[in-house]
């Protein structure tokens, strides 16, 4: 027998082995796969702190001209800092006050007034529907649905701490906030510094214009704000001292801070609380309040707003409503409040440095001629064909 044969040759395992590559790569996947839980993990953690710090960033940029305009005159950094942020608490303040007083006073009146208005409402009622309610009735009625009152009343006991703790909460991050801007406005040229000490020449340049347009743009923003309050409150006071209101010139600044600082629908916002203050006088006054909101509203968006705010803030309405809900979304009151400035520094960054090009004249931009005289003066030989010339043809 031939032991040569191929027949008798040992058999070669046919299984393949590790590659020795592939031990490192789960390694390093499981590696990274946990780097990326505990980043997620204190992302989400953080995420309040980050809120925080931006909030204190864009209100730094808004405090920077004021502190800026007075050290040009000779008054330290840290001193002015001081004053600016001791100027807006106490303008804060002044407000917060006026709007507690307002609040505790309309409260007062309606408590006062609520049994005048629901006989009022229950002589209305039986005029025009031809009914026999009595005060007596609407008592029984609602003594009978007491369980449902209690029900209320337990549930809002229940959550009395919760909202205590909420209050207790929020004005920790406001202090918080307050704290952090003062920081990062008084050290704004050790930032700026800092910052362009780990970038290169060319980038510092870069980064200096862009902080320049954040800073422009947010106290533009803020300032433009500021102004439209006041002529807001100035307008609305004088429209309710005329109806003979109590406390027209605090219904005018909370008419002014509210429709000034929410976009688009703040000055039907301000409008309840002056209406429940009309009710308590003349409720026609409360319908005259309505109109008038509306009509300055659209006074406002339309033909004030745009003239005070094209050098500052120059966002297109859309767009601003557009990110006035985008932030809201994201980050609640705080982005909504942020995001018109933040969208026009970015507007203002990308126009100088994306490329644009010149607009060739044409009808269709701006739709200003209709389009069948379009049809009638168009060639009948298309636009991409060239006419000749008669003596050409022949």
């Amino acid at each position: 027998m031939d032991t040569d044969s191929p027949d008798n040759a040992p058999q070669v395992s046919t299984r393949t082995r590790m590659p020795p590559w592939l031990p490192k790569a789960m390694v390093l996947a499981l590696v990274f796969f946990g780097l990326f839980l505990l980043a997620d993990w204190a992302f989400h953690r953080l995420i309040g702190l980050l809120i925080v710090l931006v909030v204190a960033f864009f209100i730094s940029l808004a405090m920077e001209p004021a502190v800026a305009a007075l050290v040009r005159h000779g008054v330290r950094r840290g001193l002015a800092t001081g004053l600016v942020f001791v100027g807006t608490f106490a303008c804060v303040l002044a407000f917060l006050g006026a709007l507690v007083t307002l609040l505790v006073e309309t409260a007062t009146n309606l408590a006062h007034e609520t049994p005048r208005l629901l006989d009022e409402g229950v002589d209305w009622i039986n005029r025009t529907f031809g009914q026999h309610f009595t005060m007596h009735d609407l008592s029984q009625r609602l003594l009978h649905e007491s369980s449902l009152i209690e029900g209320y009343a337990h549930t809002a006991a229940n959550n009395a701490w919760g909202v205590s703790t909420t209050v207790l909460g929020g004005l920790a991050q406001v202090l918080t906030i307050a704290l952090f801007s003062v920081y990062l406005t008084a050290g704004g040229p050790k930032v700026r510094r800092t910052v362009c000490s780990l970038l290169p020449p060319a980038r510092q340049q870069t980064f200096l214009h862009a902080w320049d347009l954040a800073i422009d743009k947010t106290g533009g923003y803020l300032y433009s704000r500021v102004l439209l309050a006041i002529i807001s409150a100035i307008v609305h006071g004088a429209f309710l001292a005329i109806l003979g209101l109590p406390n027209p010139i605090a219904l005018g600044v909370w008419f002014g801070v509210i429709s000034a600082f929410i976009p688009t629908v703040g000055t039907y916002l301000a409008a309840i609380l002056p209406v429940f203050v009309a009710l308590t006088v003349d409720p026609l006054d409360a319908v005259w309040i309505i109109i008038f909101a509306v009509a300055y509203q659209w006074f406002q968006d339309y033909l004030l707003q745009p003239r005070i705010t094209a050098r500052t803030v120059d966002v297109n309405a859309a767009v601003a409503l557009l990110s006035v809900l985008a932030g809201g979304a994201l980050f609640g009151a705080v982005g909504a409040l942020l995001a018109i400035p933040a969208t026009a520094t970015v507007q203002a960054f990308l126009s100088e440095y994306v490329k644009h090009y010149a607009v060739t004249e044409d009808s269709r931009i701006d739709q200003t001629i209709p389009r069948r005289k379009r049809a009638e003066k168009a060639p009948a030989h298309g636009p991409d064909v060239t006419p000749t010339d008669e003596s050409e043809t022949s």
